[in-house]
C-alpha cells in the first residue's frame, strides 16, 4: 500500500502543505481533504512536494484542480519543490508551464 504525509501550516500570508510520498489514485483523497479545508481567505496556499517521488493521474488532476480553483478566487497556488517523475509528468503533458511559477528553475525538457 502507497503511503502519503501530508503536513499542513498556517501562516498569516499563506498556507503550506508539505507532501511526502507518492500521489496516485490511493492516496488523491489523503490530499484532497487537507486542501478541501482551506478557506478562501485570500491567502497563498504554497505546496511544498520535495518529498514527492511519484505522481499519476491523478495527481495531476488534483493540482490543475486546485490550480483553477485558486485561479478563480484570486489567489495564488506556489507549487514548490517537485523533482524526478512528479516533475516529468508535468512536462510530458504541458502542466509545468501552468502550475510552476516562472520565477522557478525551469528543469530541461529533454533530460531523460
Amino acid at each position: 500500500m502507497n503511503n502519503l504525509t501530508v503536513v499542513t501550516q498556517q501562516f498569516t500570508d499563506r498556507t503550506v502543505i508539505t507532501v511526502a510520498g507518492e500521489i496516485d489514485l490511493h492516496t488523491c483523497p489523503v490530499l484532497m481533504d487537507a486542501t478541501s479545508v482551506i478557506p478562501p481567505d485570500g491567502k497563498a496556499l504554497h505546496l511544498e512536494m520535495s518529498g514527492v517521488s511519484f505522481m499519476d493521474s491523478s495527481g495531476l488532476n488534483l493540482l490543475l484542480q486546485l490550480h483553477l480553483r485558486f485561479l478563480a478566487e484570486g489567489r495564488q497556488l506556489v507549487i514548490a519543490g517537485l523533482q524526478g517523475q512528479p516533475t516529468q509528468v508535468l512536462l510530458l503533458t504541458g502542466a509545468y508551464d501552468v502550475l510552476v511559477p516562472r520565477s522557478a528553475d525551469a528543469p530541461n525538457a529533454g533530460a531523460a
